[in-house]
């Protein structure tokens, strides 16, 4: 029997960051695929928001709260999605903050340790949670951005993080697939979500950028999730140490 190339039948995935913006399109496009998938975020009563709106739409899903940055609650996540469904074949690492916005000269200790320890440390925790038991034909995918390949003159700490998890994912990839796991990045450009409010609310910001970006838009959650099933399929089959990105065009002006 054929399966469809984006097909996710069987399929359990685990993504945390995933009660609002592009965690959460990519939860709901993974569970619209046919994976049965574990959604997390800090706040109890936005997992049960998103538990409720996903099986109203016939959706499988377990909802925890989980902090990532703390590597407990984070072990729980793993240990309920896999004391439900017995596996793990789809990772999606999301979950990030950005507590300071401005120069980096700048930045406080506590803020920049807070960045990496939450966008970077906790992402090679859950690696290291989760890969060893993954079955060849996983994938293990991390949500970066495009401020970890171009300069920011705003949220330049945020944007180092995530040019390390590109290449974490880089590293990730060369450890693993020799198993026949695979392991990618999203870099999404400016999306409309409650995490970059700072930027598109701003009137001249929004329209500089824009101006900028040859599809002359912003980006949408679902732009994101999209992608990552096309990662976590078939169709991303022979894909393995990418880093995709999605920004309307912006990086290559």
């Amino acid at each position: 029997m054929t399966t469809h190339l984006f097909d996710l039948a069987g399929k359990v995935a685990l993504i945390t960051g995933s009660t609002r913006g592009i965690g959460k399109s990519i939860a709901q496009e993974l569970a619209r695929a046919g994976a049965r998938v574990a959604v997390s975020s800090r706040k109890a009563e936005a997992c049960d928001a998103v538990r409720k709106e996903f099986e109203q739409e016939g959706l499988e899903v377990l909802a925890q709260p989980c902090n990532v940055s703390r590597k407990e609650e984070l072990q729980a996540l793993v240990d309920a999605t896999r004391a439900k469904w017995q596996q793990i074949d789809i990772v999606v690492a999301n979950a990030a903050t950005n507590p300071y916005y401005g120069p980096l000269t700048a930045i406080p200790d506590e803020a920049f340790d807070k960045i990496m320890a939450n966008n970077v440390k906790s992402v090679l925790w859950l690696g290291a949670m989760t890969l060893p038991q993954m079955k060849p034909g996983s994938s293990f995918i991390v949500v970066g951005s495009i401020g970890g390949l171009i300069a920011n003159t705003v949220i330049g700490a945020y944007g180092i993080s995530k040019a390390a998890d590109h290449h974490l994912v880089r590293n990730l990839a060369a450890e693993w697939g020799p198993k026949g796991v695979r392991v990618n990045a999203i870099a999404p450009g400016l999306v409309k979500t409650e995490f970059a409010r700072a930027l598109w609310e701003d009137d001249k910001r929004r329209t500089e950028r824009i101006e900028a970006t040859p599809l002359r838009r912003l980006g949408e959650p679902r732009d994101i999730g999209g992608i990552a099933v096309f990662l976590a399929s078939d169709a991303g089959a022979f894909v393995t140490g990418q880093c995709i990105v999605a920004d309307g065009g912006v990086s290559i002006t």
